[in-house]
C-alpha cells in the first residue's frame, strides 16, 4: 500500500506564495527574485510530504495564479485582445490574462466544480496549439535534482480542460481535439522520457453529470493518447462526487484509477460491489475529507479500507484525501486561541498527512494504533455532546419553522410601485454592491484594535469619519443608492461569525480563493444563534448623512454556509436554516430602524449545487427557502436585494426567480455580457443590477465598454428592470481606480438616460 496526496496548498503556512506575488505585482522585487522565491516554496512544500512520509510525492499541483491559466498559457490558448504572437508567454502577458491590463479585460472567472476556489477560465478562438512550456516537467525535474523519492507529476486532464474551455462549442471541435491530443501527448512524452513512473492526470468533469456522448468522447481521447510512445502509467484521478459512467471509466487504457470516497462513497462503493475493479489496476481511495477541516472517523475510515482490500487485488490499494488539500488551510500548529474540544477536533492539510500515515500503518501492519483510534472516537463524541451544539432554543426555533410563511406579502409589481413611492429612484438607478477599498489605514486601524493599541471608541470614531468620507463621494459622484463602505468588516462571511453565537475563528487558517486572494473562513461549529444587531449602528449613522437611501449590508444564509468550514454532526440544511433565522432578527432591526432597502448577498448560492443533476432539486429546495426564511418577514416597501457573481447563471434561472428578491445584481463584464444571454428565454420580470465592470482588474474601463455590457442586455431586459453597478464589492481596489471607474458608470447611466427620453420624445 501507498500513501500520497492528489495536491497540497502552495500559498505557504503564512501566505508568503500571495505576499511574493502582490511584491511582484507591485514591482517591489524583480523577476528573477520572484523566480527564486516560488522555486523556494514549491520544494519545501515538497520537503512537507517526505517529512510526512508520503511514499509518492506530487509534483505540478503549484501555479503563479491558477493551474487552468496554466496550461491555457503552455498551450498557447492567448486571446487576440492580448496582442501575444510569440512562442513565448511571458509573466506580463499571462497576469494580464489573469486580471486585465489598460488595454484588455481579463479572462472570465468562474468556480472549480462545487468549491469556494475560482478559476481562469480559457478561451479559445482557433489557435494553433503547442506546447510552449512544459510546467510539469520543469517543477518534476526540479524536484528530481533536490530530493532522492519517488515524484508523481500532476496535470489537469484533456477532457476537464476540453470541457471547460470557452468557446470550443462554437468553433471547429474536431480540429481543436486533435491539436489538443496532439500538445497532452508530448506533455506525457517529455514527462515520460524525463523519468517519471507514474503521471496523475486530474479529471473531476468525471463526477458530473456527463452524457453519453460527452463519455464517448473522454474515452476516445484516452485511446489518442494510448498509442503515444510513452513508459509512464497514468493515474487517472477523479475528486468530488462518484462517477457515473464507473463501467466505461474501468476500461480506461489507464494503469491506475482515483475514486473519492468521501463525498462519492455510497456510489463509489457500490459500483465496484456489483462491476468489480480491474485487477491490473491501481485503486488510489480517497479516504481522507480534502474540503473540511474536521479531523476523521479513523475506526470506521480503516474498516472501510480494509473491506476495500478484499474488493481489490493484493498491492493496488494507494491511500490518499479525497481531492486536493489546496481547498483547507496549511498547518494546525499556528492556532492558539482555540478551545480545547474544538482544537482537537481539527485536522488541517498537515494533520491530514498524518491522518495517513495512521491508516496507512494500521493496515500495511495489520493493527490499528488502538490508543489513536480510541482517542479520535472520544474526541469527536465530546464535541457532538457540548452545549455548544445542544442549544435548546435554537433546536426549538427550527422545529417551528412551519408557522413562518415564506413569501412576501405582495407581489413584485406591487411591491416596486410602493417602493418607487418612497425611494423616488431615476431610470437606470445606480449603485455599489457594498463594500468600498480596504486602504492600509483601514488594515491598521482593525489591526490596532486586536493589539490593543487603541480601544474601541478610537476604532469607531475612525470607522466614522471613512463613512462620512465616502458618503460625501457618493453624493459627488450622484450615485443615486449609497453604502456605508464596510470598512468595519474584515470579510463578508467573518464579519457576521464573529457576531453570531456557534462560530469560531482562527488566527492563519487562509485558504485561497481566487488568484492571490486569500480568505480565513469561518468555523461552525455549534448551534447559531442570534444575539443583537449586527449592522445597525453604522447603516444608521451613514443613512443619518444623506437623504439618499443607504443600503443595509447583509451576506446571506447560504454564502455564510457555503464560505464556512461547517460542522459535520447535522444536515447543512439544518445550519443553514439557524442562520436565516439569525438573519431574520437583523433584518427586522434594519426595517424597524427605517432602512428601506436591505440587501442579502448570495454570491455562493450556486457554487454549493451538487455536482450531479440528480441532486439538484433537494438542494435548491432546503437553499432558496433559507434565503427566503431570511427575506420574506419585510414589508412591500422595503426592498431586498441579492448579489450573486461568477457562476453558471445559464441553468439557474428558475432558482433566481424563487428567491423572489426586488433587485439581484450580477456579472455582465467579465463574461463579456453573455451571462444575460440566460435571461432571454426566462420571463423574468424583477429588477436586474448589471455589474457592467469588473473590479478584479485594476484597469479603468471606458465608458462604451459599459454601455456596450448595457445595451446588450437590453436585447433581452427592459430599460424598467436595469439597474447600474459593477460586478462585486470594491475592498481590492484603490481608492483612486474606484473613483475613476465609478465616475464613468454614473455617466454611462447618465447617458442612457438621456437616450430613453430622446426616444419617447
Amino acid at each position: 500500500m501507498k500513501s500520497t496526496v492528489i495536491g497540497y496548498p502552495y500559498i505557504g503556512p503564512n501566505r508568503e506564495w500571495k505576499k511574493t506575488i502582490e511584491a511582484f505585482w507591485s514591482k517591489e522585487i524583480s523577476e528573477q527574485q520572484f523566480e527564486a522565491q516560488m522555486k523556494e516554496y514549491r520544494l519545501a512544500n515538497i520537503q512537507v510530504q517526505l517529512d510526512a512520509k508520503i511514499d509518492l510525492v506530487t509534483v505540478g499541483d503549484f501555479t503563479y495564479y491558477d493551474r487552468m491559466l496554466d496550461l491555457a498559457a503552455m498551450f498557447g490558448i492567448i486571446p487576440a485582445r492580448y496582442k501575444w504572437n510569440s512562442d513565448l508567454v511571458s509573466l506580463e502577458t499571462y497576469y494580464a490574462m489573469a486580471r486585465g491590463n489598460q488595454s484588455a479585460p481579463a479572462s472570465e472567472m468562474t468556480k472549480w466544480f462545487n468549491t469556494n476556489y475560482h478559476y481562469i477560465v480559457p478561451e479559445y478562438e482557433g489557435q494553433t496549439l503547442k506546447l510552449l512550456n512544459n510546467k510539469p516537467l520543469r517543477y518534476y525535474l526540479e524536484a528530481k535534482e533536490n530530493f532522492n523519492t519517488e515524484l508523481k507529476p500532476t496535470i489537469i486532464g484533456p477532457g476537464t480542460f476540453y470541457f471547460l474551455t470557452k468557446e470550443v462549442a462554437t468553433l471547429n471541435k474536431p480540429s481543436y481535439l486533435l491539436q489538443l491530443i496532439k500538445v497532452y501527448s508530448q506533455l506525457l512524452s517529455e514527462l515520460s522520457a524525463a523519468g517519471a513512473k507514474w503521471i496523475q492526470i486530474e479529471e473531476p468533469i468525471l463526477s458530473t453529470s456527463l452524457s453519453k456522448d460527452d463519455m464517448e468522447l473522454i474515452s476516445e481521447i484516452y485511446e489518442q493518447l494510448n498509442t503515444v510512445n510513452y513508459s509512464s502509467k497514468l493515474l487517472l484521478q477523479t475528486y468530488f462526487e462518484s462517477v457515473e459512467w464507473y463501467e466505461e471509466l474501468i476500461k480506461l487504457p489507464v494503469e491506475g484509477i482515483g475514486l473519492d470516497f468521501v463525498h462519492g462513497l455510497e456510489e463509489n462503493i457500490s459500483n465496484i460491489k456489483k462491476i468489480g475493479f480491474p485487477k491490473d489496476k491501481v485503486l488510489a481511495v480517497g479516504i481522507i475529507n480534502g474540503r473540511d477541516i474536521w479531523i476523521t472517523p479513523l475506526q470506521q475510515s480503516s474498516e472501510m479500507l480494509i473491506e476495500l482490500e478484499s474488493l481489490v487485488s493484493p498491492n493496488h490499494l494507494w491511500i490518499q484525501p479525497s481531492c486536493s488539500l489546496m481547498h483547507v488551510p496549511v498547518s494546525l500548529t499556528a492556532e492558539t486561541k482555540l478551545s480545547k474540544e474544538l482544537y482537537e477536533n481539527l485536522a488541517f492539510a498537515n494533520e491530514k498527512l498524518q491522518e495517513l500515515a495512521i491508516l496507512k500503518n494500521a493496515l500495511t501492519n495489520n493493527r490499528a494504533d488502538q490508543e489513536a483510534f480510541e482517542q479520535n472516537r472520544l474526541t469527536r463524541e465530546l464535541l457532538n455532546s457540548s452545549s455548544v451544539r445542544q442549544q435548546g432554543e435554537v433546536q426549538k426555533n427550527i422545529k417551528r419553522l412551519s408557522e413562518i410563511q415564506l413569501t412576501r406579502q405582495s407581489s413584485y409589481a406591487i411591491r416596486k410601485d410602493r417602493q418607487q413611492k418612497i425611494l423616488q429612484l431615476p431610470d437606470f438607478p445606480t449603485t455599489t454592491i457594498g463594500s468600498f477599498p480596504q486602504t492600509a489605514e483601514v488594515k491598521r486601524n482593525r489591526s490596532q484594535l486586536k493589539k490593543g493599541l487603541i480601544d474601541k471608541e478610537q476604532h469607531d470614531d475612525f470607522i466614522k469619519k471613512e463613512i462620512n468620507k465616502w458618503i460625501t463621494y457618493q453624493e459627488e459622484l450622484e450615485l443615486d443608492v449609497l453604502v456605508h463602505g464596510e470598512f468595519e468588516r474584515t470579510d463578508m462571511v467573518e464579519y457576521f461569525g464573529e457576531k453570531l453565537v456557534g462560530f469560531a475563528f482562527t488566527e492563519k487558517a487562509w485558504v485561497v480563493s481566487y488568484g492571490s486572494r486569500c480568505v480565513k473562513p469561518p468555523i461552525i461549529y455549534g448551534d447559531v444563534k442570534w444575539e443583537k444587531p449586527m449592522t445597525l449602528d453604522e447603516t444608521v449613522y451613514a443613512q443619518s448623512l444623506t437623504t439618499k437611501p443607504v443600503k443595509g449590508m447583509l451576506t446571506g444564509p447560504i454564502t455564510i454556509l457555503n464560505w464556512s468550514f461547517v460542522r459535520d454532526d447535522v444536515p447543512r440544511s439544518i445550519v443553514a436554516q439557524q442562520i436565516a433565522l439569525a438573519l431574520r432578527q437583523e433584518i427586522e432591526a434594519l426595517e424597524t430602524a427605517g432602512i428601506r432597502i436591505i440587501q442579502v448577498d448570495e454570491p455562493a448560492l450556486r457554487e454549493g449545487l451538487p455536482l450531479k443533476s440528480s441532486k439538484h432539486d433537494a438542494y435548491l429546495d432546503w437553499s432558496v427557502d433559507a434565503f427566503k426564511l431570511a427575506t420574506s418577514g419585510v414589508e412591500d416597501e422595503t426592498q431586498i436585494h441579492t448579489h450573486m457573481c461568477y457562476c453558471e447563471f445559464n441553468d439557474f434561472i428558475e432558482p433566481i426567480h424563487a428567491l423572489d428578491a426586488d433587485v439581484i445584481s450580477i456579472e455582465t463584464s467579465k463574461s463579456h455580457g453573455e451571462i444575460i444571454g440566460a435571461f432571454k428565454n426566462a420571463t423574468y420580470t424583477n429588477s436586474i443590477g448589471l455589474g457592467v465592470y469588473d473590479i478584479h482588474s485594476p484597469r479603468i474601463p471606458e465608458i462604451d465598454e459599459m454601455v456596450a455590457v448595457v445595451n446588450d442586455s437590453l436585447e433581452v431586459i427592459s430599460p424598467e428592470q436595469c439597474w447600474i453597478n459593477p460586478d462585486c464589492g470594491l475592498k481590492t481596489r484603490k481608492t483612486d481606480e474606484t473613483l475613476a471607474a465609478l465616475e464613468i458608470m454614473v455617466k454611462t447611466a447618465q447617458l442612457l438616460r438621456k437616450r430613453s427620453v430622446q426616444r419617447v420624445n
